[in-house]
C-alpha cells in the first residue's frame, strides 16, 4: 500500500514538473535573450560575488560581508604553495640523483638502489601534482563559497525558525527501551 501511494505521488510530481518545464522551454524558444536569472530580490548579487572572487580570491567574501573568511582562504593558499615548493624540491633532488646514478655516481643516496630512487621520484612528483590540484580546488571553493553566500544572503534566519536535535527515549515493553535522536523543526 505504501509503495502504491509513493508511486502515485512521484508520478503526479513528475507530471507537474514536466508541465512547468514545457512552459519554460516555450519562453526560452520565443525569446532566448531575455532568459536571465533575476537577483533583484536578493541583498547581494551572486554573479558579482562570483566574478569578484574569480578575479581576486577573497573579494567575493568581502562583498558578502564575510571578511573573516579571507585570512582562512589566504592561509590555505600560502600553506599549499609552501608544500608545492617543498614537494617539487624533493622531486628535483631525487630526479637529479637518479640521473647521476644512471651515469655511475651514487654518492648522493648511497643506501638507495635504482628502484628506490625511481620510487622516490614518483612519490615526490605525485605529491607535487596533488598539491597543485589542491591549489586549484581551493581557488574553486573560494568562487563557489562566494556564489553560495550571495545566494543565501536573502535567507530568513530569524528566531521564528528553529531546528533542534534532541535525545529521545522510548519504552515499548518493560524490558525493551530504545534510545535515539529526534530532529525537530519549528515554525512560530
Amino acid at each position: 500500500m505504501g509503495l502504491l501511494l509513493l508511486g502515485i505521488f512521484l508520478s503526479s510530481t513528475a507530471y507537474g514538473q514536466n508541465a512547468d518545464r514545457s512552459s519554460a522551454e516555450e519562453k526560452a524558444v520565443s525569446n532566448p535573450e531575455e532568459e536571465k536569472p533575476d537577483y533583484s530580490s536578493l541583498p547581494k548579487n551572486p554573479r558579482k560575488a562570483t566574478i569578484l572572487s574569480a578575479v581576486l580570491p577573497g573579494a567575493g567574501q568581502v562583498y558578502n560581508n564575510k571578511a573573516w573568511k579571507v585570512p582562512l582562504l589566504y592561509a590555505g593558499f600560502m600553506t599549499d604553495i609552501y608544500f608545492i615548493g617543498y614537494n617539487n624540491k624533493r622531486y628535483q633532488t631525487f630526479r637529479e640523483a637518479l640521473f647521476a646514478f644512471d651515469e655511475g655516481d651514487n654518492s648522493q643516496f648511497p643506501s638507495l638502489n635504482r628502484d628506490g630512487l625511481v620510487r622516490n621520484v614518483d612519490y615526490w612528483r605525485q605529491n607535487r601534482d596533488f598539491t597543485i590540484l589542491l591549489l586549484v580546488a581551493i581557488y574553486a571553493l573560494n568562487i563557489i563559497d562566494a556564489n553560495v553566500d550571495a545566494h543565501l544572503s536573502g535567507f530568513d534566519i530569524s528566531d521564528e525558525l528553529a531546528l533542534k536535535i534532541e535525545p529521545k527515549v522510548e519504552t515499548f515493553a518493560a524490558s525493551n527501551t530504545q534510545m535515539g535522536l529526534t530532529l525537530k523543526l519549528k515554525f512560530k
